[in-house]
């Protein structure tokens, strides 16, 4: 049995990974429908900085780093 590359391991996680937050994405616009919640423009507002947080963490984390180092 061949072992699972590390490039391997990757795709198979974020296939599944990015798949489940997209269907979690999908479930809380589900909370859109007015005729079954309520909610107020903050709420909806605390929810999308929230999200967008969320992102923009996961950007950072995947964005190469510049390692300065100090020499005299």
């Amino acid at each position: 049995m061949k072992e699972e590359t590390k490039s391997d391991k990757f795709r198979r996680l974020a296939e599944n990974r990015v798949n489940t937050t997209i269907k979690d994405f999908n479930l809380i616009g589900n909370l859109a429908n007015k005729s079954n919640y309520d909610y107020t423009k903050e709420d909806v507002d605390k929810i999308i900085r929230a999200l967008r947080k969320a992102l923009a963490d996961l950007e950072y984390k995947f964005t190469p780093k510049n390692k300065s180092e100090f020499k005299l």
